[in-house]
């Protein structure tokens, strides 16, 4: 039988409370801080150094990169091991033969995956625009993809550029998909962490939509590494986390956004990454409702709140925000005043397309 997503809005009026909470909630967090969303995609092929770099100039104070496995047991950063749509592989003729279909996390993919590719062969390709139809293809073809290792030198690098210290947000995909390939990503992820002095000290937030890694993850970590922090990420309201589905359980997204979920997620994380529509939903005419009392229900158990993600085209803002009517309208000022409307509804940080209209948000600029 096939799923019926709810919206935003029905869960808010069905299990969050609305119209009861202060104009304006104080985040918990001593400073919003602003995360490259797979650095700055809205400008550069997602998950590049390219990227990464163009988000720290604009001013990110975290870059995300999405980890998956390739055959030989290297964490390069992909959004989704599927890289069809990211990379030129179907152009590759070599690795014709390696189109294949999969289940992922229960759901049939068709495509080429990472974990069949050694990391010398994925090197051979190169990035493009995941997103075409919105987004300039001119850098496509230009960049690798690049590692965790290569990515923390990287960040390493510009932080002693730019004179401030820039944090790391790697999420770990699809953990038990990986874990049943025999290319468990939990301890590799630890480990290059541990070898580099960088990340030794500085920020780092691990997330993942799964739960059972990240209890494995604050178990190993325990309190001797106080720069890690760990990202329970939420998906649609009634989704499931994957390892849950595949240890037979029925826990939701929507179950673990109650004050008892909520309770539940701070024993082990120390920040949720809801959708930013289960904080502010859309009304039926597209335009921003009210504020939910997640803000609020998170903060009371300590828990930060990092929504995703905030993106500068008409198409992912709410309604009243638009400039025109041209859903590919590239749209600065309607991106800037809805992150500043997720700001006074008390969030912590945020994940942006387009960091440097983040920093602007934050700044009053």
């Amino acid at each position: 039988m096939p799923v019926v997503r709810l919206s935003w809005a029905v869960f808010a009026a069905g299990v969050l409370s609305m119209g009861n909470l202060q104009a304006n909630e104080a985040p918990l967090a001593p400073k919003v801080l602003v995360i490259g969303h797979r650095g700055a995609s809205a400008l550069r092929p997602e998950h590049t150094l390219a990227s990464y770099g163009k988000a720290i100039a604009d001013g990110a104070d975290f870059i995300e990169p999405d980890l998956v496995m390739t055959r030989d047991g290297v964490p390069v950063a992909r959004h989704e091991n599927e890289i069809s749509g990211t990379t030129d592989v179907a152009q590759h003729p070599e690795f014709a033969s390696r189109k294949t279909t999969k289940t992922i996390d229960g759901q049939p993919v068709s495509g080429w995956f990472t974990e069949d590719f050694t990391l010398d062969e994925l090197k051979t390709l190169r990035a493009r625009e995941r997103l075409p139809e919105f987004r300039s293809t001119a850098y496509d073809g230009q960049f690798q993809i690049p590692t965790l290792d290569e990515i923390i030198d990287f960040v390493a690098t510009e932080s002693a550029t730019q004179g401030r210290v820039i944090g790391i947000i790697p999420e770990i995909k699809h953990g038990t998909y990986f874990q049943k390939a025999g290319l468990p990503m939990e301890d590799r992820v630890l480990a290059i962490l541990a070898a580099h002095a960088y990340t030794r000290t500085a920020p780092v937030e691990i997330q993942s939509f799964e739960i059972a890694n990240l209890r494995y993850l604050r178990g190993k970590l325990g309190k001797a590494h106080p720069n890690i922090h760990l990202l329970q990420l939420l998906d649609g309201v009634d989704e499931h986390p994957y390892d849950v589905v595949a240890a037979g359980g029925k826990l939701s997204y929507g179950d673990m956004m109650t004050p008892k979920g909520l309770r539940d997620i701070a024993g082990y994380a120390d920040a949720i990454g809801p959708n930013i529509r289960a904080i502010i939903p859309l009304a039926a005419d597209g335009t921003l409702g009210k504020p939910t009392s997640l803000v609020h229900d998170a903060h009371a158990v300590k828990l930060e709140l990092h929504p995703y993600t905030f993106r500068p085209e008409n198409h992912f803002q709410a309604k009243n925000f638009w400039q025109g009517s041209d859903p590919k309208t590239f749209n600065e000022a309607g991106s800037v005043a809805e992150i500043r409307a997720y700001l006074a509804a008390g969030i912590d940080a945020f994940f942006t397309d387009d960091p440097a209209l983040g920093r602007k948000a934050v700044d009053g600029r």
